[in-house]
Order: C-alpha cells, then sequence, then structure tokens
C-alpha cells in the first residue's frame, strides 16, 4: 500500500472544514479517472457486493496492519456514503482483469491535513491504496495500480498538477514504490496520527514544492 489513513482507535479527523479558501472550496471532489487496461474502477457503493468487498479486505490482517480501519460492515457502509456526498474524498473499487482486488480513496489535498505540511494547491489529489486480495500482494500490483491512477487522474483533471502520497515513515515497501514511479520525496512530516514520509508526483518540474523551513 501507498499511503495509510490513520488509525482507527485514534479520535481525529484527517479532513479539515474550516478556514478553507475559496478556491479549494471550488475545486470540487476528486476526479473519477478512467484506467487503461488491465485495470479498471468504479466508485464504490456502500451497499452489496462493493461493501462486502471493502469490509472483508479491510479486516484482513495484511490490510488491517497499515490501514487500521478494521471496522464494522455497517461503520464501513457510513464512511463509503459519506465520502460520496461530500467533496473531500472518492471511493474506488480496482479490478484487475475483470476481478475486483483492491481499495483505492482518492481525496483532495488541500482539504487534508497532509496540507498543514506543504503548499497545497486546491486540486492537489492525494491517493490511499489497500490491495486487499491476499494472492495479488508482493506481486508488484500495488505500484503497477498507483501508475495506473497518476496517468488516469492527470489525464481526467487538467487543473491537477501533483499526486500526494504520506505513507508511514517506517513503510519501506511504500517509500521504494513511490521512488520507483518517480514521485519526488519532500521529506519526513508529523501528521497528527502519524510519521509520514511525504511524497509528489508533480506533472512537470515547476509543480515540485518546496516544503516550508
Amino acid at each position: 500500500m501507498s499511503s495509510e489513513p490513520g488509525p482507527s482507535t485514534r479520535p481525529y479527523s484527517r479532513r479539515l472544514e474550516a478556514g478553507l479558501a475559496p478556491e479549494v472550496l471550488a475545486a470540487g471532489p476528486p476526479p473519477v479517472p478512467e484506467l487503461k487496461p488491465p485495470f479498471s474502477t468504479r466508485l464504490a457503493r456502500p451497499e452489496g457486493e462493493d461493501l462486502d468487498l471493502v469490509h472483508r479486505w479491510m479486516n484482513l490482517p495484511h490490510v488491517a496492519q497499515h490501514y487500521d480501519q478494521a471496522w464494522p460492515r455497517e461503520r464501513w457502509a457510513a464512511e463509503i456514503a459519506g465520502q460520496l456526498a461530500g467533496d473531500y474524498a472518492r471511493p474506488f473499487i480496482v479490478s484487475l482483469d475483470g476481478r475486483p482486488i483492491a481499495y483505492v480513496e482518492l481525496y483532495r489535498a488541500a482539504r487534508d491535513v497532509v496540507s498543514l505540511t506543504y503548499p497545497a494547491r486546491p486540486h492537489d489529489v492525494g491517493f490511499h491504496l489497500a490491495i486487499g486480495e491476499t494472492d495479488a500482494v508482493g506481486r508488484g500490483i500495488g505500484a503497477r495500480v498507483f501508475g495506473a491512477f497518476i496517468d488516469g487522474v492527470l489525464a481526467a483533471e487538467p487543473a491537477c498538477t501533483r499526486l500526494v502520497s504520506e505513507p508511514d515513515a517506517g513503510n519501506e515497501a511504500a517509500r521504494r514504490t513511490d521512488v520507483k514511479l518517480g514521485l519526488r520525496f519532500l521529506g519526513e512530516v508529523d501528521l497528527p496520527h502519524k510519521r509520514a514520509a511525504l511524497f509528489v508526483y508533480p506533472r512537470t518540474e515547476a509543480d515540485v514544492p518546496v516544503l516550508p523551513a
């Protein structure tokens, strides 16, 4: 997984609600990208098969270890419905050759606590990934999914000039994946729930941000 939300046991919200600039609010929700074969993606639904998949995946040990959102089915239903109803994030089911294998969240970084650590732009898109199916783990599929989303997001939204990844600072596998995909390491930063390694994929060299001193 390239990036994780925070532990479910700590009472905080990643989403910023107050003091957002008009241009941040005007950016709207993250785009819905089209992925090139063999991958495809769709918005997750808060019921039925999609909810069953996300709930099962998040409660598997290899996902819960990093994502730390091994929630009951009802809480995941509320989470997915809330994302679809708002402008902060969008939940996706990702399929490989037609078989669902992963869950992805795209979020507006300028509306997230990560924006307190770097000069975020209104259309910056953050990325969280969980490879759900155990037989898809350890095969480099996570890097391929992230790469497909990078291409898909940049194609879907010309105003987006950066994708953001903020894995746990100790997640060496995620850090290697980000480097392999060409993301720029900006430094380690403190978020309310973790010490993170902050990476950005810029559309152009001019889009590489500089962390405040």
